[in-house]
């Protein structure tokens, strides 16, 4: 009998569900539904998400397991009745910038990178959790428990959460996460794999304690981290999901994951393996058996979703730099290619450096852009999208030299999300990274990943399925990273 599990990718953007064969992988149904904009989110809002997506995707009642896959850093802060404190602040909302200055001073890079595997930036839900303390001091005092996204609705979907609201209340010992997501918090510790009391301390001011653990006076629940091939548990009961959908008891719920990890899971990855996304933002990352340590803090030496070590280089401008001059010119995504394939490699030396919205990596949180290299031969349409497509990808080129840099192999290279489909982005990211590059066909690799580790959950083995990717022969062209690192210094 076919036994079916369903994968959620819980993104900034949107919600997506996709239920497939556990033995095979093959598709089955997906639903979606979108997110609210804003780097500032009321949760409940990915929970009516989560309930609209799994109605569109024909519900959950022939289903044996899911796992929530969910964007990462987000800071979920809980009182003692299971009620949201505050808005989540998102990773990519930079206002805690300063409060991550002052924790790396007050113990230095190389503390932090021998305890977390990073360097604390504004993105990390250790530095929001210092902005709270000092800038919502109110706020920061009902905190009783602090979860991830994919934590809080993992245990919204097992049941619990406010009184009023689920069948099971408010039990903050019930909330779990896995190591991937736990890794990004900048109070976790990879090589050990358990939290770091002191550093959580530093960051809300208040103790911590795991889910599960002996109570103790004044402190602050984190979630207990669950291994990658277990469940957080199985419904004993049914979960009424916003907009009629159900969740039914006998569901098995796995440990879920963060979305890079989910990716590479979905993707398959295997020591060597490095895959660049083009999302709104956009990642480098692999899978590696080995410790990652950078002590200038480029690269993250994360847990991923199977027991291994996920380095990891992360930028806030990908697929935005398309959005933004595309706006511009009046075209989309197909005929800004179009227009960028008019141009020359190197765009005759025009040069975008697509800092939008700040930057992550390198860590420059109020930069702006620059476009550089103006002439009278160089400022006309196909230029400029020509930059662009190259800017997105340079940034992204050096996030994978620092990778590289770490002592991590690159044997394959995959190009993954929505600009990945651009032909103009394959051709342009042949040049720009001088190698092969594998496009796998078109899907929701996080969600995969998540429906993967479902299975996991459910059959007790990982599922080996099938990949299909098409190669972008290398056209090296070292001197259009050579002048993008020129005008971005």
């Amino acid at each position: 009998m076919t036994q079916l599990v369903a994968g959620v990718d819980s993104s900034t953007q949107s919600c997506k569900v996709t239920i497939r064969d556990a033995a095979t992988g093959a598709v089955v149904r997906e639903g979606r539904a979108a997110h609210p904009d804003g780097t500032s989110v009321e949760p409940r809002h990915w929970w009516d998400a989560l309930g609209t997506a799994v109605a569109d995707a024909g519900g959950l009642t022939d289903v044996g397991a899911v796992a929530i896959a969910g964007q990462q850093h987000g800071m979920v802060v809980l009182d003692a009745d299971g009620h949201v404190v505050r808005d989540a602040l998102l990773w990519n909302d930079v206002r805690s910038a300063d409060a991550a200055a002052q924790m790396v001073e007050e113990i230095g890079r190389e503390a932090w990178v021998a305890r977390t595997g990073l360097v604390p930036v504004a993105s990390f839900t250790g530095t929001k959790l210092r902005w709270l303390r000092d800038a919502e001091p109110d706020n920061a005092g009902r905190v009783a428990a602090v979860a991830l996204p994919h934590d809080w609705l993992s245990w919204r979907l097992r049941g619990y959460g406010p009184a009023d609201e689920s069948p099971l209340g408010p039990d903050l010992d019930a909330l779990a996460t896995d190591a991937s997501d736990a890794s990004g918090t900048a109070y976790w510790d990879p090589v050990r794999r358990e939290y770091d009391p002191e550093l959580f301390e530093l960051a809300l001011g208040r103790p911590m304690r795991v889910a599960g653990s002996e109570p103790t006076a004044d402190t602050v629940v984190v979630p207990r981290v669950v291994a990658h091939d277990e469940a957080m548990g199985t419904l004993d009961v049914d979960v009424a999901l916003p907009n009629g959908a159900v969740a039914p008891a006998g569901l098995v719920v796995a440990a879920g994951l963060g979305d890079n990890a989910g990716a590479a899971l979905g993707l398959g990855l295997a020591p060597g393996d490095i895959a660049v996304s083009l999302g709104t933002s956009g990642t480098v990352f692999g899978v590696t058996a080995t410790e990652v340590l950078d002590p200038s803090g480029t690269v993250a030496g994360f847990a991923d979703g199977t027991g291994s070590r996920l380095p990891i280089v992360t930028t806030l401008n990908a697929a935005r730099v398309l959005e933004v001059i595309g706006g511009l010119l009046g075209v989309d995504h197909d005929a800004l290619g179009e227009l960028a394939l008019q141009a020359p490699a190197g765009a005759d030396g025009l040069v975008l450096v697509p800092y939008f919205v700040g930057e992550r990596t390198p860590n420059r949180p109020d930069a702006t852009a620059s476009l550089l290299g103006m002439t009278p031969g160089t400022t006309d349409r196909p230029h400029l999208a020509r930059a662009a497509v190259e800017g997105m990808l340079c940034a992204l080129a050096d996030g994978l030299a620092a990778v590289e840099g770490t002592g991590v192999t690159v044997s394959r290279l995959l190009l993954i999300g929505g600009a990945a489909r651009n032909e103009a982005v394959r051709t342009v990211a042949a040049q720009v990274f001088g190698r092969d590059v594998l496009i796998p066909e078109p899907g929701e690799y996080v969600a995969s990943g998540a429906a993967r580790q479902a299975a996991w959950a459910l059959t007790g083995a990982l599922p080996s399925w099938d990949l299909a990717t098409t190669t972008v022969p290398a056209d090296p062209h070292p001197e259009v990273l050579e002048q993008y690192r020129a005008a971005a210094r």
